[in-house]
């Protein structure tokens, strides 16, 4: 049997309209309007909020003082002793206190919380 030429030849489809390097730009631009519209909606859905939650917890975490009550990311309740430089003492019960790391405060409590 032979190779029939005809067959590839239809096969490959029809030749492309126009000439060369037509509708490359635009088929560029369409290619890439989904992937900036995604990094959009990622950027304000998500990248935004969570930058802004971290400022606030660092500003909060520059203006802890004594007698702030706070909770600890580990979930433990406390009031605190001494604030230094890295560290806070923390009151968790009559007589026993914990030196902690300022990055582990998750959040203040408010005055009115139950101890």
């Amino acid at each position: 049997m032979g190779f029939n030429w005809i067959d590839i030849a239809h096969a490959m489809g029809p030749a492309p309209q126009g000439g060369a390097g037509q509708g490359g730009l635009a088929g560029l631009i369409t290619s890439l309007v989904p992937l900036v519209l995604i990094f959009v909606i990622f950027y304000f859905l998500l990248i935004r909020p969570q930058q802004k939650r971290a400022k606030e917890h660092k500003t909060m975490i520059e203006n802890l003082k004594k007698g702030d009550k706070i909770i600890t990311s580990g979930g433990i309740y406390g009031v605190i002793e001494s604030v230094g430089t890295n560290t806070i003492t923390l009151k968790v019960a009559e007589n026993t206190k914990v030196k902690i790391g300022k990055a582990y405060v998750a959040a203040l409590r408010a005055s009115s919380d139950e101890d």
